[in-house]
């Protein structure tokens, strides 16, 4: 399947692995000059569309494509000449009737009417002289609109294809969607692919997709239900910030506006008791039977009505009131009178229990005609409700809905300050601007406008990772500064973290700038919360350095990771402190800091947080060498960012496939990374390309290329960034025999290591030492390294260090304990899938005059992404629904991946699978 990214298939193709396989079928034939044909069938967006695209993706294919169109369909060839047109060149090579019959067809003369089988055979010539070149790929979409004549000559090539490199695939819609009794009877002799609607698994897979906020579990329920598994359904909904966790109105798509005038010329027929009846369940988002019948007895709808939509087949009413389509139900709402909206949503707050807040003021709101403020503080309640559940996005819908009803200029600017921060935090960044500049426009204090100040300035981060970011956030603390302590000092903290990623591109000072402004205007108050720990840390590592600022760091570092309480942090400031654990050299911290942060973010929907979260948790995964698992964290984070308009997190990428041995990937990911990272100002970006390019060059063995990458970087004192790039930049210059250049910075890492005590440091401290250090001195800080490692959770940095440790063994002249060394460096590497530095340990062997040999036993597993990521949750103990929470999938389907998973290990239990090596 082409499209699809590291960690699996794309969305659209969800469940249709088997049909999939199908068109890999047909262009595997036309590579191999085996041509053939394939229609695709099925209902509107069932996804014969996504089957196309994905088939369009595949490499080294010529492709021409037509598409069936209603108002052409009575033009004869009409379809045939949009097809063959790039191709008209080969023309000249067909026998002269061929060519005239062509000409014919196309209207270019007009001698009579063309001989069909002329044409036909002129088309299937013509297709396999462009073929001589390259194979090609005829894609027709719609060929249900196609005219008949097209159809007739596309049918008679598709039955001659099986010597020729050409391929036909054909989309056609069900004939019943059309309201007709069969499809084109050209076309029904063909090959055929007919699409489904997808599994309850798999819709609610794809429902997942795209919807990264938590849901209403009714309204889910709904939605999957109204779907009926037809993809195009589920992905044409909002996106997460928008569809509000359920408390969204029906919207439709510019994609499904012809569908719905279908619809609504449906129902048109219908009379006005019954439309009633469909807008009410069109504006009940839950699909209950007893609120319809409640709401609909308010306005006065007979039983009749639900008699005559039953018949219409537009609306099922049942133990769930389910509509055909989920475009009915846009159809239906969109198509009523404002008025008309208004009395559905006052009848079903009138109708709704008393036990449910949320929905009756979401109902009285939508039901409002002027600004009501009992109705705004109803809206307000409910936000906060549907925070503490983790509804950021169904707050921001409550908070903005009560900002237009309130009455008050003073109380609806302070609203709207509200609604933009929980915009903000579920990724509607747009709609936090517009709801900003209305607070603006009011009676504010001083206060609330360093709160708006400081809002502008994390959305500003949230787009572009630069100083002027990192100045708008001093700014916005300096503001807050004599207004609100507590606020300012946060707002401080985010200027540390956002300056920690611009880096080189900030001006020298500006870190010292943020520590004297923050210790100047704001002193550590009594009683100091978490974040008032972290940062006087930080201050202290940019005003003492960190050898002074371990106590503060530490300290600081400890208080998150104990948890301190559910409220006693925001949910942003554990990536903040995953930093300093990492400066630390605390992988376990950074490990679990990150891991909780990871779960909070989701917990809350918060998806403007989501993408640096992933990014930490998946940065633990490389250090830990788990590096399928970081790049399923990796996949999604570029989603999640796509989807709310910030960068994409490329350190991450780029950092595995280097540690991968990955060159290709890593060359090409590097020159995006560095393009973006100059083009906005985002120095840490630069800093981790270069520390990925380096470990590839270190891993291929190409030292001096090496060194001289990480060279600028290596000058630098980066905050989170340390403990990464000196390790790298004294192996490259030790093996480029440069020892000179490796000296200060190996007195510098000495000085930290020592001031840290982490058994990851002290390791990382003395490998690298050893490779400064002659005779038996060395040895012994070989094998003290890797006893440190062996404690520490970095397992392709104790892999090394045995590989450093065999390389020296072996110039020492001692091949035999070299071997050992080696094979065991090349077994743990290869496990890792760190394939540079695996064959560079193959080499050292050869050198040896032995061979590199796989474990015995050793089988590869061939796990998908998706099984790999949960392979290795199950291992840790984690049950089906644990892992399905993880990684929101179902528990059953979680355990249908077991199954595979299992026959693929040869295993039959849980508990066995903590035992394999787990690769891809």
């Amino acid at each position: 399947m082409r499209g699809a990214g590291p960690g699996g298939e794309r969305p659209a193709l969800i469940g249709r692995r088997s049909e999939s396989d199908a068109v890999d079928r047909l262009i595997d034939g036309i590579r191999s000059r085996r041509g053939g044909a394939l229609v695709v069938r099925g209902e509107a967006g069932i996804g014969k569309t996504a089957l196309i695209d994905d088939a369009l993706a595949a490499p080294g294919l010529k492709v021409l494509r037509a598409g069936g169109a209603e108002f052409e369909s009575e033009l004869a060839f009409a379809a045939l000449h949009q097809l063959c047109g790039p191709a008209l060149h080969w023309q000249e090579r067909l026998p002269a009737p061929q060519r005239e019959a062509l000409d014919a067809a196309f209207g270019r003369i007009g001698d009579g009417t063309p001989n069909r089988f002329h044409v036909g055979l002129a088309v299937l010539n013509l297709l396999s002289e462009a073929a001589a070149e390259q194979p090609v790929l005829c894609v027709v979409d719609d060929a249900h609109w196609l005219d008949q004549a097209s159809a007739q000559a596309l049918a008679f090539v598709a039955r001659r294809l099986q010597a020729e490199p050409v391929g036909l695939l054909l989309a056609e819609r069900d004939a019943s969607e059309r309201h007709e009794q069969a499809g084109l009877p050209e076309l029904a002799c063909l090959p055929e692919v007919r699409l489904r609607g997808l599994a309850d698994d798999d819709a609610r897979r794809l429902l997942t997709s795209r919807i990264h906020v938590p849901l209403d579990a009714a309204v889910r329920d709904r939605i999957l239900a109204e779907a009926r598994g037809n993809p195009l359904a589920l992905l044409e909904l909002p996106h997460g910030a928008d569809l509000a966790g359920g408390f969204a109105l029906p919207a439709a798509s510019p994609a499904s506006s012809r569908v719905e005038a279908s619809y609504r010329a449906r129902l048109a027929e219908l009379p006005a008791g019954a439309r009633t009846l469909l807008l009410i369940a069109a504006a009940e988002p839950t699909g209950c039977p007893i609120l319809l019948g409640a709401a609909a007895e308010r306005l006065g709808v007979s039983d009749e009505a639900a008699t005559l939509v039953e018949e219409s087949g537009l609306l099922a009413i049942g133990g769930r009131v389910r509509f055909r389509h989920p475009l009915v139900r846009s159809a239906v709402y969109r198509s009523a009178a404002l008025d008309d909206r208004r009395a559905a949503h006052r009848a079903l707050a009138e109708a709704v229990a008393d036990t449910e807040p949320d929905r009756k003021a979401w109902h009285s709101s939508q039901a409002a005609r002027k600004p009501d403020e009992d109705v705004a503080a109803a809206l307000e309640r409910s936000a906060q409700r549907a925070r503490v559940r983790g509804g950021v996005a169904a707050a921001a819908a409550f908070l903005e809905k009560a900002v237009h009803l309130t009455p008050d200029p003073a109380r609806r600017s302070v609203r709207a300050v509200g609604a933009a921060r929980a915009k903000r935090d579920s990724g509607g960044a747009e709609s936090a601007l517009s709801l900003l500049s209305m607070a603006e426009a009011g009676p504010l204090d001083d206060l609330q406008r360093a709160t708006v100040a400081t809002l502008r300035a994390r959305m500003a981060f949230d787009r572009n990772r630069d100083d002027a970011a990192v100045e708008k956030l001093l700014g916005a603390a300096r503001l807050m500064a004599p207004l609100d302590t507590f606020a300012a000092r946060e707002t401080f903290l985010e200027a540390f973290a956002a300056a920690v990623f611009v880096g080189r591109f900030a001006p020298a000072d500006r870190m010292r700038d943020i520590a004297e402004t923050a210790c100047a205007l704001n002193p550590t108050p009594p009683g100091p919360r978490p974040l008032d720990l972290l940062l006087d840390g930080l201050t202290a590592q940019v005003r003492h350095g960190y050898v002074a600022a371990v106590p503060d760091l530490r300290r600081a570092v400890d208080v998150y990771r104990g948890g301190a309480g559910a409220d006693a942090y925001d949910v942003g400031q554990l990536w903040a402190a995953c930093g300093p654990a990492m400066d630390l050299w605390d992988d376990a911290a950074w490990r679990e800091l990150a891991t909780r942060q990871l779960e909070l973010v989701r917990g809350a929907g918060m998806l403007a947080e989501l993408p640096v979260a992933l990014s930490y948790r998946a940065l633990a995964h490389v250090h830990a060498g788990e590096f399928t698992d970081a790049d399923a964290l990796v996949d999604e984070a570029h989603a999640i960012a796509a989807e709310v308009g910030t960068p994409p997190m490329l350190h991450v990428d780029v950092t595995v496939a280097a540690w991968r041995g990955d060159e290709e990937r890593t060359t090409r990911l590097g020159d995006i990374a560095t393009r973006d990272a100059e083009a906005r100002g985002e120095g840490r970006l630069l800093s981790a390309t270069e520390y990925a390019r380096t470990v590839l060059l270190n891993g291929l063995g190409r030292y001096d290329a090496a060194l001289a990458t990480c060279l600028a970087a290596g000058e630098l004192d980066e905050i989170s960034f340390y403990a990464w790039m000196p390790v790298e930049f004294i192996e490259a210059a030790a093996h480029a025999g440069r020892p000179d250049l490796a000296e200060p910075v190996m007195r510098h890492l000495s000085e930290r290591t020592a001031a840290s005590g982490s058994a990851w440091a002290l390791g990382t401290e003395l490998r690298s030492r050893a490779l400064l250090t002659e005779g038996p001195a060395a040895e012994k800080l070989y094998r003290e390294a890797i006893e440190r490692l062996v404690r520490s959770e970095g397992a392709p940095h104790l892999a090394r260090a045995r590989l450093l440790y065999g390389e020296w063994l072996r110039r020492e002249g001692r091949r035999t304990e070299a071997r050992l060394e080696l094979q065991a460096a090349y077994e743990q590497l290869s496990a890792l899938g760190a394939a540079a530095f695996a064959a560079r340990a193959a080499r050292e062997l050869s050198a040896t005059g032995a061979r590199a040999r796989k474990r015995v036993g050793e089988a590869p597993t061939r796990l998908t992404a998706q099984e790999f990521q949960i392979a290795r949750l199950v291992a840790t103990g984690a049950t089906s629904k644990e892992v399905g929470t993880q990684l929101f999938l179902s528990p059953r389907t979680i355990d249908a991946h077991l199954r595979n998973i299992f026959r693929k290990l040869g295993v039959t239990s849980r508990r066995q699978l903590r035992d394999l090596p787990l690769t891809t």
